[in-house]
């Protein structure tokens, strides 16, 4: 059986006789987001390729979250549009969501749900037969090394655990487009590379990944194409090679097109570190 997401990749490829430069997957105009006084994203403009594993970096209050959050419908922007896979966000919301994946920060489960409860309701939710869904599950299950806790309830689960069944649920449908935030964050070395390589080779099919961090070298060692953010913002986007330029690496780049300097304090922390 081959889904919606699978079917608009071969027929954009197919367009045209032969192979076809895909649209953006993500297109951004305008985006603007105020908390009250607080200007959270100011005004900014993404175009991010198609079929690229996609890296949304910047320093904590970036406003990295927000932007996801309105890019996939979970936050209404003050002004702007938001287009996936040439759908608009806000008009099309329906269309946009069956075409998405999304791990959000600070994931809330269902909790008194196994993980394979979770990922069967999860499926079925989406409109999968449910042959495919059990299908899948256990298929993912057994790739996010999670087969043996697939009956334990999800309560239960460390973070690394929450966030590999969080982005089993994500994949489930085979989304056009994922999107994570701080996928890594709190999970340890074994869980993480489990999830850079179902990423990677999510990426290879054909999809795109977008996720956000903070971390460079993770950013620099994973992504294809870069977006630099910091206070609400776009500072660089482009290729890797692109956003960094001349530097001898992104986390050069990225401290420069930030600008951060050195707050070691000068002689107002001369106290540190002295004779007892």
């Amino acid at each position: 059986m081959q889904d919606r997401a699978e079917t608009d990749r071969a027929t954009r490829a197919g367009e045209a006789g032969g192979p076809a430069t895909p649209p953006p997957a993500v297109r951004v105009q305008g985006l603007w987001k105020r908390f009250g006084e607080q200007t959270a994203v100011a005004g900014i403009d993404l175009q991010l390729p198609a079929g690229k594993f996609i890296g949304l970096v910047g320093p904590n209050g970036a406003g990295k979250t927000t932007t996801l959050s309105m890019v996939t419908g979970l936050l209404r922007p003050d002004q702007g549009t938001v287009e996936v896979a040439g759908h608009d966000v806000w008009r099309d919301p329906v269309e946009v969501k069956s075409r998405i994946g999304v791990l959000p920060e600070g994931l809330r489960l269902f909790e008194r749900l196994s993980g394979r409860e979770l990922l069967a309701y999860t499926g079925r939710l989406r409109g999968l037969p449910g042959s495919e869904v059990d299908k899948r599950a256990t298929q993912l299950l057994d790739v996010l090394d999670l087969a043996g806790a697939q009956h334990k309830l999800v309560v239960d689960y460390s973070t690394g655990m929450r966030k590999k069944i969080g982005l089993a649920a994500a994949l489930l449908h085979n989304p056009e487009v994922l999107f994570l935030d701080e996928p890594f964050e709190g999970v340890d070395p074994v869980s993480a590379q489990t999830i850079r390589e179902v990423l990677e080779r999510y990426t290879r099919s054909g999809a795109t990944v977008v996720f956000s961090s903070h971390v460079m070298e993770l950013v620099e060692s994973l992504c294809d194409w870069v977006a630099v953010m910091a206070a609400g913002t776009i500072r660089a986007q482009g290729t890797l090679a692109e956003v960094r330029g001349e530097a001898s690496s992104l986390q050069n780049a990225f401290l420069e097109l930030v600008g951060a300097g050195s707050r070691t304090g000068g002689d107002s922390l001369d106290w540190l570190g002295g004779k007892r």
